[in-house]
């Protein structure tokens, strides 16, 4: 299938500021672009990439006096097939591991394993090491918080989201990783796109997701424990050890986010030999 995404966000600034950008797609989704990924300014800026650490695309720049809109509008194409499942995926011991890995199953900022580490164990010792063990995670973080946006709070960590038991995607996406990681599971914060696919339609805005991969059998999975199964049209944008590692955007200065409007889905229409976006979506 192929699928538009896309987003304009709008910043006012009172002074020239400083913004890193993690709004790219994530190098392992260009062979399936089907136009150009490129992100669009409204005024004049320069704007440089580079990679980070984990392999993500970030963009810096400097928001001018005044502010800027960042815009994307690009199509891909999905295999239209729901998240790949691997029920008899083995969990490696860490000496196993490659080190590539072994960072993700530390503690970070948002997912302090060393005041859950008791808790998981409690949970989930007793399940079986390896893909069930994950799904007991997810369904144990989908039933333990409630969703909606009224929650949202940018330092809310996994243990707090645990005890309060609310939270936004980014929520249940910390509390199931730092889980994992407590029962040495490498696990890592993904963000991206997330469009109402082979779902009735949500009536709520449509925004950037939070899902996390584990890694099991020498490769990494995708879950959500926001949703708890498997979907259709995940497209990832960038993913670190958590939502610290791939903000949106981080600007060194006073910038505020003033617009917001993203925009994923299903199109029929192939895209046109001069790489332009079809009209109807």
């Amino acid at each position: 299938m192929l699928i538009r995404a896309g987003y304009d966000l709008t910043f006012a600034a009172d002074m020239p500021t400083p913004m890193v950008a993690m709004l790219n797609l994530h190098p392992s989704r260009r062979a399936d672009l089907r136009t150009e990924h490129r992100i669009v300014a409204d005024r004049p800026v320069a704007m440089e990439d580079f990679i980070d650490g984990f392999g993500n695309v970030c963009t810096r720049l400097v928001v001018p006096v005044g502010g800027i809109t960042l815009s994307c509008d690009f199509v891909i194409e999905d295999c239209g097939e729901p998240d790949r499942q691997s029920p008899q995926a083995d969990q490696h011991t860490p000496d196993l591991l490659p080190p590539e890995v072994l960072p993700f199953l530390l503690g970070s900022r948002y997912c302090d394993t060393d005041r859950l580490s008791d808790t998981a164990w409690y949970l989930f010792g007793g399940i079986e090491p390896g893909w069930a063990r994950v799904q007991a995670i997810v369904d144990y973080t989908h039933a333990q918080l409630t969703y909606g946006y009224q929650y949202a709070r940018a330092t809310r960590t996994a243990w707090e989201a645990n005890g309060e038991r609310v939270g936004v995607c980014r929520d249940f996406a910390h509390l199931a990783v730092a889980l994992c990681r407590c029962m040495n599971i490498p696990a890592r914060y993904c963000s991206g796109y997330l469009g109402d696919i082979g779902i009735p339609p949500v009536d709520i805005a449509m925004d950037f997701h939070a899902w996390f991969e584990v890694y099991l059998d020498g490769a990494w999975h995708s879950f959500d424990a926001r949703h708890r199964v498997p979907r259709i049209g995940r497209i990832l944008m960038a993913c670190g050890r958590d939502a610290a590692d791939v903000a949106l955007t981080t600007a060194f200065g006073p910038a505020w986010l003033t617009g917001f409007h993203v925009h994923t889905d299903e199109i029929k229409e192939p895209a046109t030999k001069s790489g332009t976006l079809p009209l109807a979506a």
